[in-house]
């Protein structure tokens, strides 16, 4: 079992930055690629950016290329999600997830573990 706590969330005005945090414990011996994704109310959980492990390839939503940028620490076990030039469309729960395997997946199914998300609010 992997165990995911994501933090950072908040309440920021259009044009702020935010860096979220996901933090893997547990069974983290594998080298699994890891992703963000988010969930505005109302709709489906959508792909954000994922990272492989070796951090040489990573993958982003058309609407976030360019304003955020995944990053992962493998000694700490850590992700971290910088987002920058904030839009109130950004507004959701932003989850990270741990990938059934290594490399990336742009669907919800690709990934096995889950965090249970941070609330990130971005006012007009």
């Amino acid at each position: 079992q992997v165990q995911l706590l994501e933090s950072g969330g908040g309440l920021v005005q259009a044009g702020g930055s935010l860096r979220l945090s996901c933090a893997a414990s547990g069974r983290t011996f594998s080298r699994p690629a890891m992703g963000w994704f988010r969930q505005a109310p109302g709709k489906e959980r959508e792909f954000v950016a994922a990272i492989e492990y070796d951090i040489t390839n990573t993958r982003y939503a058309d609407s976030v290329k360019g304003r955020f940028t995944i990053s992962r620490d493998n000694a700490k076990n850590t992700m971290y999600l910088q987002m920058n030039n904030l839009k109130p469309e950004d507004t959701a729960i932003y989850y990270c997830a741990s990938a059934t395997g290594s490399l990336i997946a742009i669907v919800p199914r690709g990934y096995r573990y889950w965090g249970q998300g941070t609330q990130v609010t971005v006012s007009s």
